[in-house]
């Protein structure tokens, strides 16, 4: 797993707020699966920390309650 770096947390914020104004779905279900993928990354490189660790568990949960069962 890469580390995380300040340009991709800044894009993450950006796309976020832009979302706020105008989203689809599967806007929305994508940006969830990047968020998750961004805090779990983070939490990998952060050994030891808790609450990093459970913020990515309960983002990948809220990430992949979200995906669609074609």
């Amino acid at each position: 797993m890469s580390r995380p770096s300040i340009a991709e947390v800044s894009a993450l914020i950006a796309d976020l707020a832009a979302l706020r104004k105008s989203r689809t779905a599967a806007e929305y279900d994508a940006l969830m699966d990047r968020k998750a993928d961004l805090l779990e990354r983070i939490a990998a490189h952060t050994p030891g920390d808790t609450d990093a660790a459970e913020v990515a568990r309960l983002a990948r949960e809220r990430a992949d309650s979200l995906k669609t069962t074609d």
